[in-house]
């Protein structure tokens, strides 16, 4: 199947393709980038297989529960950047904003009727697979979607994994043969595709191509169907930005990871989960970017399978210790999110987390708090209360603080499933990472997923892993951090 591996490829319609179609179309949702991308790989295969035009049609709906302009303008930046970079390619590029998601499927399935087949992108992330059944049961035409989404395909795994560990060592085992498997750093170079004529007239007149101003200033948001009250934040969108985001990692960052990770002053942390969560940017690229600096290749590997955090990649501590986020913990969300639909729910927590938890929900509690007062950071603890601000301020919300966070919120709530309504109310209405399936494994670590059950048996967490606020401030410095964020 050419040169994308075939545990990456899906056909969701095995009608056959219609040779006398106008193009091949790729519909980009998932992995919206121009490099280091299968999904465009496979879209180039297959139009100068066929010799026909290639179409990307890249969509944005309006309408979800979490739509704001803070996500919208981080994604039509996006789109700009794509819109650039392709301007002088062979390709047809054409940006869309949906109003909801029935006009995304509608002007999906009218793309759709033109073309000989269809090549999507496949992502575990709910409104994608959702879309996708819809369209390709209609499309009447072959349709496949490629697995962009880390360096481990979905389809390898066919189990969910209970613990970070038994993933780890899982991945020791079957990773090693899938490393090689690395898209191109770009799949448009020297290949001659036929040329775009251009679209029907009908299409263009019906959906219209997002025009320049929305897609490089804020203005055009006020008329969309989103959430108003959540602005733009400083940090912006797209693979240029995403781009400058690794390269100051790798140059400013990445020799302190370990040892300062955990230090909220320091911030020696990534930046780059927006990014990989809009598929602005690919896990590939991250890693063969890391392995390229430290003069890495497969033969340094350790060959056990143990489960060990530290040693098999055969790379400096803190490169190995990158490593394990961008590929244990990132790609075990993903192994959840692709085996169980419910993986964002509370129903989902291992059964021994929601008995200790049941245990314990009626337990007295100091302090509670309404939805309003945890929106607003108006608890009578700073810490908290900062890292909130910076959730809201900033979009993003440091690793370790992170946890934290859940905590209280956890100890806060009437009952443990308010807590992570909270938890997840929050994260996903002002986290630029919100609703990723690496997002809901951080929530729901809180509540004892990937954990094991700890003691001392306390009121209200049970037999959860517990942190207090106090606790935190002795083993990182946060003095600074809440002196920033108090408002």
């Amino acid at each position: 199947m050419g040169t994308i591996p075939a545990r990456r490829i899906r056909i969701l319609c095995t009608a056959p393709a219609r040779e006398k179609a106008r193009y091949v179309l790729y519909w980009m949702s998932a992995a919206r980038r121009t490099t280091w991308n299968f999904g465009l790989q496979r879209a180039v295969e297959r139009a100068i297989e066929f010799k026909k035009p290639l179409v990307i049609l890249e969509t944005l709906a309006c309408g979800r529960r979490w739509d704001s302009e803070r996500f919208h303008r981080f994604v039509l930046d996006g789109m700009a950047d794509n819109a650039k970079r392709l301007e002088r390619k062979r390709v047809f590029y054409h940006p869309y904003i949906a109003n909801s998601l029935k006009v995304e499927r509608d002007v999906a399935m009218a793309f759709t009727s033109e073309a000989c087949l269809v090549v999507a992108d496949d992502s575990p992330i709910h409104e994608v697979p959702n879309a996708l059944r819809v369209i390709s049961r209609r499309a009447d035409r072959l349709f496949e979607v490629v697995d962009s989404n880390g360096l481990f395909p979905l389809r390898a795994a066919d189990r969910v994994f209970p613990t970070a560990y038994s993933f780890r060592r899982f991945l020791q085992q079957e990773l090693p043969g899938h490393l090689a498997d690395r898209p191109l750093k770009d799949p448009l170079a020297r290949r001659r595709l036929p040329r775009v004529a251009g679209l029907p007239r009908s299409l263009v007149q019906k959906f219209p191509a997002i025009s320049e101003p929305l897609l490089v200033g804020d203005d055009g948001l006020t008329g969309l169907s989103i959430d108003h009250r959540v602005s733009p934040v400083k940090m912006r969108g797209g693979s240029s930005a995403a781009g400058k985001c690794l390269r100051d990692f790798l140059e400013e960052k990445l020799e302190r990871y370990e040892a300062h990770r955990n230090e909220p002053e320091e911030d020696v942390t990534s930046g780059l989960s927006p990014y990989l969560h809009y598929g602005h940017i690919s896990a590939h690229q991250i890693f063969s970017e890391i392995v390229n600096r430290e003069e890495w290749s497969p033969d340094d590997l350790s060959g056990k399978a143990t489960g060990s955090r530290k040693g098999w990649w055969g790379l400096r501590t803190d490169a190995e210790a990158f490593l394990d986020q961008l590929v244990t913990w990132r790609e075990l969300g993903y192994n959840m999110a692709w085996q169980r639909e419910d993986y964002d729910t509370y129903e989902s927590l291992p059964d021994w987390a929601q008995e200790t938890l049941g245990q314990h929900g009626a337990d007295y509690r100091p302090h509670t708090y309404s939805f309003d007062e945890f929106d607003g950071a108006n608890t009578h603890d700073r810490l908290w209360n900062a890292a909130q601000t910076q959730l809201k301020s900033e979009g993003r919300l440091h690793n370790y603080l992170r946890m934290l966070w859940g905590k209280k919120i956890l100890e806060w709530s009437p009952s443990p499933e308010e807590a992570a309504e909270i938890m997840i109310e929050l994260n996903n209405k002002y986290a630029l990472d919100g609703q990723d399936p690496n997002s809901y494994s951080g929530i729901f670590w809180i509540l004892g997923r990937y954990d094991r059950p700890w003691g001392p048996e306390r009121s209200i967490f049970g037999k959860i892993r517990y942190m207090s606020s106090d606790s935190t401030a002795r083993k990182v410095r946060v003095k600074q951090y809440i002196q920033r964020y108090t408002p």
